[in-house]
């Protein structure tokens, strides 16, 4: 079995991988920026990592030890109009959901390479290939961790470690729920805020993706880019095929 580190494993997502991990005899090494919330994880190790300092990530990996297999699962995701929205939130997210990612992976990549082996599974999205409206500043992180992803992939291919990208859909894990919404009293943008619901369609559960994720690990040839259930497959086809010469909306709205 594997050794496999997990980042933002406290909650939703991250959570549940870390438990299917474990169900499945993999040795796993949890971490969050609050340990804390991690004492009820079935897990070997529960470490303290935040992926935006560099400190951090350096001592978590003298803890971890050996690590087979990088979940690169922390993120955030905020809601707000391109025209008003905060660069310094646009800023944040970059730091947690791309350079983050980033940040661990150079801190795996070397003992990695050494030993002619690795895993790097990457938790992007569909807005990895799409955006949607007032998502945007997510959708462009995920965006540029695909490429980080893609680079990586053909960069250390050669020295046998395997790199895939898992893009859920719409998960009912809370996390959009969390999001902090930037709107301003009577903003224009307020209508297509509240029709958001109609695009977020047909949701799987962190327990799906937590499966999707394992079953990736445990394969020996995975793919690059792995969707998860058939609304993913769906939508991330219909982009493929639609027309690169106009904006790509996976449903009409009205506002």
């Amino acid at each position: 079995m594997s050794s496999v580190l997990i980042t933002g494993a406290s909650k939703g997502i991250g959570r549940a991988i870390a438990i299917e991990l474990s169900r499945r005899g993999h040795r796993v090494i949890a971490t969050a920026r609050h340990p804390e919330a991690l004492a009820e994880l079935p897990v070997d190790q529960r470490l303290r990592l935040d992926v935006t300092v560099q400190e951090s990530v350096d001592q978590a990996m003298k803890d971890a030890g050996e690590i087979d297999v990088l979940v690169s699962n922390a993120g955030e995701t905020i809601r707000a109009p391109l025209e008003s929205v905060p660069l310094t939130e646009v800023e944040r997210l970059y730091q947690i959901n791309t350079l983050g990612a980033l940040r661990v992976a150079q801190g795996v990549l070397p003992a990695m390479r050494e030993r002619g082996a690795g895993r790097l599974v990457f938790l992007s999205s569909i807005q990895g290939r799409m955006v949607l409206p007032m998502i945007g500043p997510y959708g462009a992180s995920k965006w540029a961790l695909e490429a980080l992803a893609e680079t990586l992939a053909i960069e250390t291919g050669h020295f046998g470690i395997k790199v895939s990208v898992v893009q859920p859909g719409a998960v009912s894990s809370g996390g959009g729920e969390r999001a902090k919404v930037f709107l301003r009293e009577n903003d224009p943008y307020t209508p297509l805020y509240e029709a958001l619901g109609a695009l977020r369609g047909e949701s799987v559960t962190p327990e799906d993706v937590a499966t999707v994720v394992a079953d990736t690990i445990e394969q020996p040839e995975p793919p690059l880019r792995v969707p998860v259930g058939a609304p993913a497959e769906r939508v991330l086809r219909a982009r493929k095929e639609a027309p690169e010469s106009e904006p790509f909306l996976t449903t009409e709205i009205n506002w």
